[in-house]
């Protein structure tokens, strides 16, 4: 895998639980949400790339 794209997609992640904790820490569901969604697409592409780089070999 890729260090720069598995960087972003961790990045993505990280981004998104900072997002979720800020969302419950002041109430704000559609941020808490959006964090989780933001979770959700960095582990996909994470879970996606390591299955093509999986396939590679």
């Amino acid at each position: 895998m890729a260090a720069g794209k598995k960087a972003k997609d961790m990045g993505k992640t990280a981004k998104g639980k900072v997002k979720e904790v800020t969302g419950k820490t002041v109430g704000n569901e559609s941020l808490e949400m959006k964090g989780r969604a933001e979770q959700a697409a960095g582990d996909a592409k994470m879970t996606a790339r390591k299955a093509k780089d999986t396939l590679k070999h």
